[in-house]
């Protein structure tokens, strides 16, 4: 399974449904594993992004299902990164790579 960074800012609409139920985010918790993704962490931010969630999906289009189907109910916006482990980036990076 592959690792995301999944950067999520609150839109008007999500701001305040989550200072007048802040266990929403727990809420959609649930949604995100029952779609197949399992939570690794997550941490409220300071700055222009409010929170970022470190997830594993089975594949690029699961967590690309779930950026749009988050998106989609229309309280938060997110930008979704994919995370290569550092010890593969180095021997991908040590193999001879044929022309392109």
């Amino acid at each position: 399974m592959a690792v995301y960074l999944m950067l999520t800012t609150l839109t008007g609409e999500g701001r305040r449904k989550i200072e007048e139920y802040p266990e929403w985010l727990k809420e959609l918790n649930k949604e995100v594993e029952y779609m197949g993704v399992k939570i690794l962490a997550q941490y409220g931010l300071l700055g222009p992004y409010d929170f970022v969630n470190i997830v594993e999906a089975p594949s690029d289009e699961i967590a690309a299902k779930l950026a749009i189907h988050l998106s989609a109910r229309g309280g938060l916006q997110t930008l979704t990164l994919t995370a290569i482990p550092l010890d593969n980036l180095i021997a991908t990076l040590k193999k001879k790579s044929e022309p392109f």
